[in-house]
């Protein structure tokens, strides 16, 4: 697969469902080619793909978990063997869970904080090594750090946790052409929120 050299790219994780799904339809139909990544279901991704080329996009699906390091590697790896370089990252994988502080189980913490933390982390460490000048990184937040309602304690606290990299990682790329952003959604109808419907 080649594109031509003019042509930006954008690795979305968590792109075969949900908000990530939107922003990979957007940004292809945009002229962008998208590297839908995934952590579970290769037949959502596919379909994803799909769809953006039935639409005259340009689109791959790659397998990585974001919390490992060689995984997200390797995605970076596969859209710069296929495109050329990346210019923009969208990090949408996330995880979400509910309950409250007293009785939330420390499993299900243990995989917000792997996912949220740890797997943002990961995809900005390697978006700040490899995006080309005039990139982006987009993080998404949430907008339950702005109303800490009940019930959300581990989903809050991690997209707490996403915010301050944010910031810091936008100091610290300061001077690159490289800018980094996050978005903090309210609650928007998806996949996973319809599995928590007092989401956030």
């Amino acid at each position: 697969m080649t594109t031509t050299t003019a042509q930006r790219v954008a690795i979305i994780t968590g792109g075969s469902r949900g908000i990530g799904r939107r922003v990979a339809e957007r940004l292809a139909a945009s002229g962008l080619a998208v590297v839908v990544s995934y952590a579970q279901s290769a037949e959502a991704a596919n379909a994803a793909v799909e769809g953006i080329t039935a639409a005259g996009g340009t689109a791959m699906a790659v397998r990585a978990d974001v919390a490992q390091e060689d995984e997200v590697a390797t995605l970076f790896d596969t859209a710069e063997e296929a495109f050329g370089g990346v210019d923009v990252v969208v990090h949408a994988a996330s995880a979400l869970s509910r309950g409250s502080v007293a009785d939330f189980d420390l499993d299900l913490l243990d995989q917000a904080l792997r996912i949220n933390l740890r797997g943002t982390f990961i995809v900005d460490q390697q978006a700040a090594r490899r995006l080309r000048p005039g990139g982006a990184l987009i993080n998404f937040s949430s907008s339950v750090t702005r109303f800490s309602n009940p019930g959300n304690a581990a989903y809050t606290m991690t997209k707490g946790g996403v915010e301050a990299l944010t910031l810091l990682l936008a100091r610290e790329l300061r001077g690159r052409d490289v800018t980094v952003n996050a978005v903090a959604p309210g609650a928007i109808e998806t996949d996973m929120l319809q599995e928590f419907p007092c989401g956030p």
